[in-house]
């Protein structure tokens, strides 16, 4: 397995990248509420990378040449797990859950992140799986330093979710991440076979994992993109890029409303 390590040059850029991706998610948070249309959030994230940030989203047209992703980010709602596709019929209602992911490039290199909103007053079981989803996100980074193993990170998420009744959807993953939008080393979020990947300064990847409120199954619709809950129930998912440091990690997607650590050192 070939897992690049970044030059000091290309961790600045992943920082300036990061940092972008994050503004999206706070600059859409307003107006993520009952009444608007998922095309209308996609239209307003697609100006501000554009226009504002002058950077590119890697979501537009990524995927194979005859089914491309069409818009700019991913929305998923409820049952849907992730890469929902935005469109203007969706109208957002209250009690939705709702997850948008963000991929910014910038001078080359990517930032990858999500973040889960709830629309009015979500339900009980809705407020708790967000939370606990963030939470085992939170906890995967607590770990990150050189000389760990990266199924670690699986090992950590995985027993967060099941002691609370959900669980870790294994059809996806988090992903090594530079000047490439997916690399080396593919991040599983439940405790699996690594390789033997030990953890290393220089390396970056995101941790995102998807929590399901019931069975960790998944089916991919006849769009190509659009990936539910086999059983229909409620699915949650937080992500953040990141970077192994010498005595740590970077967190390079941080927003200003987390009461977490940008630096993490052990």
């Amino acid at each position: 397995m070939n897992i690049s390590i970044k030059s000091p040059d290309e961790l600045e850029k992943m920082r300036v990248a990061g940092k972008l991706a994050a503004e999206v998610l706070e600059m859409i948070a307003p107006h993520v509420i009952a009444g608007v249309s998922t095309g209308e959030l996609d239209r307003l994230c697609h100006e501000h990378i554009t226009i504002k940030q002058q950077a590119i989203s890697a979501c537009l047209n990524y995927g194979p040449s005859d089914n491309p992703f069409p818009k700019s980010v991913c929305i998923s709602i409820n049952e849907v797990v992730c890469h929902g596709i935005p469109t203007e019929s969706r109208i957002l209602k209250n009690g939705d859950i709702v997850n948008i992911d963000v991929t910014v490039i910038k001078d080359g290199y990517f930032g990858d992140t999500s973040k889960m909103f709830i629309v009015g007053d979500g339900s009980i079981l809705a407020n708790r799986l967000c939370k606990v989803t963030q939470e085992s996100l939170y906890r995967a980074i607590e770990i990150i330093k050189p000389g760990i193993r990266l199924n670690q990170i699986g090992a950590t998420i995985q027993p967060i979710a099941e002691a609370q009744g959900f669980s870790v959807v294994r059809d996806f993953c988090g992903h090594g991440i530079g000047n490439v939008f997916h690399e080396s080393p593919q991040v599983l979020h439940y405790k699996a076979d690594d390789g033997g990947v030990i953890l290393k300064p220089g390396m970056t990847f995101t941790i995102e994992p998807m929590l399901n409120a019931g069975d960790h199954r998944v089916r991919i619709m006849k769009d190509g993109w659009t990936v539910k809950t086999k059983d229909r129930s409620l699915s949650a998912q937080y992500e953040h890029t990141l970077a192994v440091t010498e005595t740590g990690c970077e967190v390079f997607t941080l927003r200003s409303e987390e009461d977490f650590p940008t630096i993490i050192t052990h």
